[in-house]
């Protein structure tokens, strides 16, 4: 492969990642040991829920290593996702995704259901996947699902990172923020998580269902105020929020709250497994490779320039012949001002190949974990210098594309997008670049 050309250097090395983020391989040591202290304790049930992206495969993987001791147990997954063999013990439920829909509540309400009557006696298995916000979803009593979905589009639309938008949404639900943990005791919770958020904080993946929640209704007002927002959303969401940081409605179960002392939560795969896999792969096709620590987040058309700009410098060290991968991750952020379709992969993308237009030996593929990149079938993009001169070539403008945020219909007849189709897993994006000198 030392020779071959970048397109399939990427798209060798973007699989390489996937594959080493696969939940049922990436849960096998953890379910051992879930096994071990269902049948050393003092258990008489075992029951298994979860939602997320990862739901499905996490399920199968919880049957092969658990089938003859699990009880019960239903999980939530996205919409047309639940397709070829089920698992037998665990019923598998549909909700919508990025917007939960009464679907995704009624889901809920029956993984609820499943809690009536655990007791100390139970083990109950968690297993949580990026996605998991809006399929695992209970609005508050006086907040209706309209008003939440309101709620989380205008903060997506502003640009609000998933620590901002889901301190919102847990202070929003009766299940998100510790909830769940406070419904599932006295029983002892085992989470196995699959990390979507940077940092892998536990408090942020699916917004923490079952982890003390150190946010407050105080964090979620000053988040809609930032974002000029809270005279923006309906009235019952800004009267529960603001009402809440007045010490009117219960907080949620804070890290000192004595129900965590029975909950253990593991996270199992991150965006840095998936980086790691995806170096090992590059070195293994004979490149040089350079990791990069720091997540790649924020606006993603200047996130896209600036990998652009640092791809560049990288390739200007280069000797002739030499041949460089550079692997990044991480989750930006798209403020739309325009009408198009696309998503931040392809919008990242789009701004690098503007930034390398005309340039030689520099490609990028930019994609997400979960081959789902905004409401689009594509997972992201590979662009290189020759893309934008092609675009023009054949009459597009890049810059009316990225303006209009239509990155799709930029990359679509150009052959440019990555379809993967859904992954079953999703460990945040991942942004790998051939650099030839």
């Amino acid at each position: 492969m030392d020779g071959a050309p970048d397109r399939e250097v990427l798209k060798r090395v973007f699989a390489a990642a996937l594959a080493a983020v696969d939940p049922r391989c990436a849960l096998g040591p953890h379910l051992n040991e879930v096994r071990k202290l269902y049948r050393g304790g003092s258990f008489d049930r075992l029951l298994v829920v979860g939602f997320g992206k990862g739901a499905l495969p996490m399920a199968h993987a919880a049957e092969e290593a658990l089938l003859d001791d699990i009880a019960a147990g239903a999980v939530i997954v996205p919409r047309g996702s639940a397709a070829g063999r089920l698992p037998e013990r665990v019923r598998v439920l549909e909700g919508s995704h990025p917007h939960p829909d009464e679907h995704s509540v009624t889901a809920s309400r029956e993984v609820v259901q499943l809690l009536q009557g655990v007791d100390a006696r139970t083990l109950l298995l968690v297993l949580v996947s990026g996605g998991g916000s809006a399929l695992f979803t209970m609005p508050a009593p006086e907040i209706t699902l309209e008003e939440k979905a309101v709620t989380s589009r205008l903060l997506m639309e502003a640009s609000a990172d998933i620590f901002q938008l889901n301190t919102v949404r847990k202070h929003l639900s009766a299940v998100k923020g510790g909830q769940l943990a406070a419904l599932a005791h006295p029983a002892r919770t085992v989470v196995l998580a699959v990390s979507d958020v940077p940092g892998d904080r536990p408090e942020i993946i699916a917004s923490g269902p079952a982890y003390p929640d150190p946010s407050t209704f105080a964090d979620a007002v000053d988040i809609l105020d930032h974002f000029d927002l809270l005279e923006k959303v309906p009235p019952a969401v800004r009267d529960r929020l603001v009402r809440g940081a007045q010490g009117q409605v219960p907080e949620t179960p804070k890290p000192e709250d004595p129900i965590f002392a029975a909950v253990q939560t593991t996270i199992v795969s991150t965006n840095r497994d998936a980086k790691d896999a995806a170096a090992s792969e590059a070195a293994r096709l004979g490149l040089k490779v350079r990791l990069m620590e720091e997540p790649v987040c924020g606006e993603a058309r200047v996130a896209g320039e600036r990998l652009a700009q640092l791809a560049l410098g990288e390739r200007s060290r280069l000797r002739q012949g030499e041949r460089l991968c550079l692997v990044s991750g991480g989750e930006t952020t798209v403020k739309v001002t325009g009408s198009g379709k696309g998503g931040r992969n392809q919008e990242l993308a789009l701004s690098f190949a503007m930034a390398v237009a005309g340039e030689p030996g520099v490609a990028l593929l930019s994609a997400g974990t979960d081959g789902i990149d905004g409401p689009t079938d594509a997972a992201g993009a590979i662009v290189d210098g020759e893309t934008v001169p092609r675009a023009r070539e054949a009459g597009m403008e890049p810059e009316l594309y990225l303006q209009n945020n239509d990155a799709y219909s930029f990359f679509d007849p150009l052959g440019a997008l990555v379809r993967t189709g859904p992954t079953g897993t999703n460990v945040m994006d991942l942004q790998i670049a051939v650099i030839s000198g």
